[in-house]
């Protein structure tokens, strides 16, 4: 199988394609990654901290699949690879970095409780986009909004199996 950058985004209006990829003016702003990773825990606050699982799972894929094909679209538009100002990605992959979060915060969370992991899957998406350690890097080599997307998506998954192992170190200790 071959990962290819979908088709339907071309039928887009330009201008819609780059305001999506840019999440309107955050993508201007200084550290735009910063800005659409902060606007991706909003995201992850309104839309997904009521979901159960299943439904978490199927939203976050068809958020990916949507930035997959956004995200590559910028690429062509602007023809540059993986542009700082598009941080559409950012936003779609900070939900995935508090998949079961409630398992970490308990059943009653208590408004620190869930400050905390917030700030915590914050700081470590942040930490490992940035650095993007061996393979996450090599995700980045993908086709069109493919390496966009899944170099991030990775990231996430990377920070939530951090918060999970820290609350399980907790736990244990």
């Amino acid at each position: 199988m071959t990962l290819r950058q979908p088709d339907w985004p071309r039928k887009m209006p330009p201008a819609l394609v780059m305001a999506l990829a840019r999440l309107g003016r955050l993508g201007d702003l200084p550290a735009p990654g910063t800005w659409g990773s902060m606007a991706g825990m909003l995201f992850f606050f309104l839309g997904f901290t009521q979901l159960g699982i299943v439904s978490y799972f199927v939203i976050a894929a068809a958020a990916a699949y949507f930035a997959v094909g956004v995200c590559g679209q910028a690429e062509i538009e602007l023809e540059r690879k993986d542009p700082g100002e598009v941080i559409f990605d950012e936003f779609v992959s900070m939900p995935v970095c508090f998949i079961g979060w409630q398992m970490i915060v308990g059943p009653s969370p208590r408004v620190l409780s869930v400050l905390g992991l917030l700030a915590a899957g914050f700081v470590l998406f942040r930490l490992f986009d940035i650095w993007k350690p061996g393979p996450i890097r090599r995700l980045q080599d993908l086709p069109g909004g493919w390496g966009v997307v899944l170099d991030d998506t990775a990231a996430a998954l990377v920070t939530c199996g951090l918060l999970h192992a820290g609350h399980l170190l907790r736990v244990l200790v």
